[in-house]
């Protein structure tokens, strides 16, 4: 007879969206069960950059403080470096990741968290374990086959790879966590737009002390371009700062269409020497591997009772480092209405804005990924590798850059230029921050979204337009400097407000009780527990003292009023019940029939 489990969420992957979204609703108190087919986490440093929006979810989840333990913090991130090799002639370094002095003050002014560097291998264990402490249950090396869904639940078939039984998991919703070849995905019929698999890259992931040659221009990136390498094409190859300065992983690219490349450890140790520069370097290969470069995302993220998330959903290329950020990101979006929904405090109609909310982000990281991969075609065009497959005639190109004549002046400017052009990539903090959600569960208030006046790819624009994050600022509690953003979150919601605004306290405990959803209420001026007293706060907020803005358990503004009203406590109540969807009839996000049934083959 097959035994069945029980649990109110069944994640199917453990990587960082599920990882996310286990630590999440483990911290909210949901049961929650992480099924994946591996015996462990990650093993290799994948994923790494980490932006302020992800550590605004780990500062949120009271994870930061062992996040940054093991980071390698900003400041030795950005000397992004172009160069025939590392011990050899530079072509020009980029500023990235916020490192430059006039964009610094940017992320410093936009979160109380900073932009780090935590790979993969080090983040996926801080999700997990701390989701285990906190009641999480992960069975590793555990498969998963199939689902049934129908009106009240999921029912998942899994296997146990060690002993081969096969039994059932019943929840009441299913997370397809599962990576960027998603049976879950698939199975519940995602629709999907793009292509996969559009080029191939390999990894050699090595250990080998570098600081000789990198500790004075510290960064996570060092772009090597030495034409007739045997690395293929125009011959340029990344080499990746793991931990600085001695673990490292070199990534290139090859033909799809061709044949994949076969590396033994003495092959892969010349090529690691070659864009080293340094012949007698020595080096221990830890592991060679090949993946693709993907360009696809979904237009929808779910099916009823199953909701997907993370490279499950959204596929693309390493550029920008959006991927593991987007996919943590994903699984905090979710974690909280899934919370009140199982507890009975909102209706399930809350769960139609993830898709609304998350899937609008995907297709944008997708896009921008690739974008960014597009974009190194200008300097290969400033440095003549393109138009011949001759490798003497592209270095002798590169080299005639250091002449005196005007086409060397030009060439020399348009290497500069292209050069310049890549803070899309590396420095695109708008990406990052400046998403503004558009959902049910976000209360417009008949404002139009507000325009940027920079550019939005390069530069986040605080605002407390509904939808968009809580802008940051440091306030005073007693003694202790926190964050606007740290008066909020952590499961519940927050209505903030001025003096004038007093009235809004009692009807954030009116609409509490009424309700049974707990709203925090926090009255900022003199004499509060609260102060502004830099005046930060009040430049930020974009209202009245006397108005209010209902922040939501992900810190995201649900509603905003710019003055108080007749009656506080009848606007906030219906503001909490549209976000809630609790005069929504009481039924699935999206209907599926009770004899739904998917296989995985």
């Amino acid at each position: 007879m097959t035994r069945t489990v029980e649990t109110d969420v069944l994640i199917v992957g453990n990587g960082p969206a599920g990882g996310a979204a286990a630590l999440a609703l483990s911290t909210y108190g949901i049961p929650n069960i992480t099924v994946t087919r591996y015996r462990w986490l990650a093993n290799s440093p994948r994923a790494h950059i980490t932006n302020q929006g992800t550590m605004e979810v780990l500062r949120d989840l009271g994870v930061e403080a062992e996040a940054m333990s093991v980071a390698s913090p900003q400041h030795l991130m950005g000397t992004n470096t172009f160069c025939l090799s590392l011990a050899g002639e530079e072509l020009g370094r980029l500023n990235s990741w916020g490192t430059h002095p006039a964009r610094r003050a940017d992320y410093d002014l936009a979160s109380p968290t900073q932009i780090s560097d935590i790979p993969q291998t080090f983040m996926e264990p801080i999700l997990v374990s701390n989701a285990a402490k906190r009641g999480s249950q992960t069975l590793f090396s555990t498969e998963y086959l199939g689902l049934t869904q129908d009106e009240n639940g999921v029912t998942a078939r899994v296997r146990d790879r060690l002993s081969g039984e096969e039994y059932t998991i019943r929840a009441k919703y299913l997370l397809g966590a599962d990576g960027g070849k998603s049976l879950v995905a698939q199975e519940i019929g995602l629709p999907m737009e793009g292509q996969m698999a559009v080029a191939g890259s390999m990894n050699i992931l090595f250990e080998a002390d570098l600081s000789r040659y990198v500790a004075h221009r510290p960064s996570v990136l060092y772009w090597v371009l030495q034409p007739g390498c045997n690395i293929g094409g125009i011959g340029m190859g990344l080499v990746r700062m793991v931990r600085p300065w001695n673990e490292w992983l070199i990534v290139w690219g090859y033909d799809i269409n061709q044949p994949a490349p076969v590396y033994d450890d003495a092959a892969a140790t010349d090529l690691v020497r070659s864009l080293v520069g340094d012949p007698d370097l020595e080096v221990k290969i830890k592991s060679t591997s090949l993946w693709t470069n993907n360009k696809m995302y979904a237009r929808e993220y779910s099916r009823g009772r199953v909701f997907c998330m993370g490279d499950a959903v959204h596929r693309h290329p390493p550029s920008n480092g959006l991927g593991s950020n987007t996919s943590i990101q994903d699984g905090y979006n979710l974690a909280w209405k899934l919370a009140l929904v199982l507890r009975g405090q909102a209706g399930p109609g809350l769960l139609d804005s993830y898709d609304a909310e998350r899937a609008p982000i995907g297709k944008q990281i997708v896009e921008r990924a690739n974008k960014s991969i597009e974009e190194y075609g200008p300097i290969f065009g400033a440095l003549g590798l393109l138009g011949t497959q001759d490798a003497d005639q592209m270095n002798a190109n590169m080299q005639a850059r250091k002449e005196n004549t005007p086409e060397a002046k030009a060439q020399r400017q348009a290497l500069r230029d292209a050069l310049d052009f890549k803070t899309y990539e590396f420095n695109a903090h708008g990406v990052e921050l400046g998403m503004h959600y558009q959902s049910g569960a976000v209360v417009p208030d008949g404002t139009p979204e507000p325009v940027n006046p920079r550019d939005p790819e390069l530069y986040y624009q605080a605002t407390t337009w509904p939808g968009a994050r809580l802008p940051h600022a440091w306030v005073q509690q007693g003694h202790r400097q926190v964050s606007t953003r740290d008066l909020c979150g952590q499961g519940r919601f927050t209505l903030l407000t001025g003096i004038s605004g007093g009235a809004w306290a009692e009807a954030a405990r009116a609409v509490s009780e009424r309700l049974g959803v707990e709203i925090v209420p926090v009255v900022m001026g003199p004499g509060q527990a609260t102060e502004d007293l830099w005046g930060d706060w009040t430049r930020l907020r974009e209202i009245d003292e006397s108005g209010a803005l209902l922040v939501r358990p992900d810190i995201f503004i649900g509603y905003r009023a710019h003055t108080l009203p007749v009656n506080p406590t009848a606007a906030l109540e219906a503001a909490m019940r549209q976000i809630l969807s609790l005069d929504s009839p009481d039924s699935l996000p999206k209907k599926v029939s009770s004899d739904q049934r998917v296989e995985a083959s």
